[in-house]
């Protein structure tokens, strides 16, 4: 369902060259922001299954802050962008209620409390110490984009870890043996799909690291076909919503679950 093309066209009619955009996309400020709206990602997949009048929101105005996203993007930033993580701005404060923090945000836009620091280096340093998440991340590159089509229309992603003969995405949860459970619920049998597609791996390539926030327990865990077709399922489903509602133009406003109780 890939296709490698050496020229992208976008959502909006833009057309790059492939090996441009690449370099475009590690601009964060691009790759969220201008192909936020440009294409499309696991992220809106997500939002297209949740519903349509979702998408077009968080798409237009984007997505209300949220703690666990903030503590799931410093703890990556630990182990794969250090520099990054440092050069964060953290206020000492109790909470993000006090005119301190609030002082902070107005003159910096980005900031985090002290508290999210020390524990997104608390899951930092458990996940380092471990052997097993050390290998996955051995060798590797980190925050790798891509983009391309898969079923006909363009979709970017970014790999948290990436080699010759893996793909590895670094997740946090707050009960490990409920995450086989969670990555269903949580779509990422989609993500899985997209990026087995845009990195060109089997499914049998794709690993998840996750570590547990309370007991910082570390589990590996590799993925089935099943999985793999689940989220292939659910990224076809998404784009007949969004080709009805986005591209034949009906109505979002008749937009309706039905059904039984």
């Amino acid at each position: 369902n890939y296709i490698y093309m050496d020229t992208i066209e976008l959502l909006n009619g833009e057309r790059f060259k492939h090996d441009e955009i690449l370099e475009l996309m590690k601009d964060d400020e691009f790759y969220y922001g201008y192909l936020g709206k440009a294409a499309l990602s696991s992220s809106s997949i997500k939002l297209l299954l949740d519903s349509p009048k979702k998408y077009k929101y968080v798409t237009e105005y984007g997505s209300q802050e949220s703690n666990a996203l903030d503590a799931g993007w410093l703890f990556h930033t630990a182990i794969l962008e250090p520099d990054v993580f440092s050069s964060q701005i953290f206020v000492d404060v109790q909470s993000k209620n006090t005119k301190a923090y609030k002082l902070a945000k107005e003159e910096h836009g980005k900031v985090y409390t002290m508290k999210q620091k020390r524990d997104a280096e608390r899951l930092a340093d458990a996940f380092l110490r471990n052997e097993h998440a050390l290998q996955l991340i051995t060798d590797c590159e980190f925050e790798v984009p891509a983009i391309g089509m898969v079923q006909g229309y363009p979709f970017r992603g970014k790999a948290d870890v990436l080699d010759s003969y893996r793909v590895c995405d670094l997740k946090t949860t707050s009960d490990l043996k409920a995450f086989p459970y969670a990555a269903r619920k949580y779509g990422y049998d989609v993500q899985v799909y997209l990026y087995c597609e845009l990195f060109n791996k089997p499914y049998e390539e794709f690993k998840f690291g996750v570590i547990d926030k309370g007991s910082l327990d570390i589990g590996i865990y590799d993925v089935s076909e099943e999985f793999y077709l689940q989220g292939k399922a659910k990224v076809t489903k998404a784009l007949e919503t969004f080709e009805t509602f986005f591209i034949n133009g009906a109505d979002l406003d008749s937009y309706c679950i039905k059904g039984t109780l």
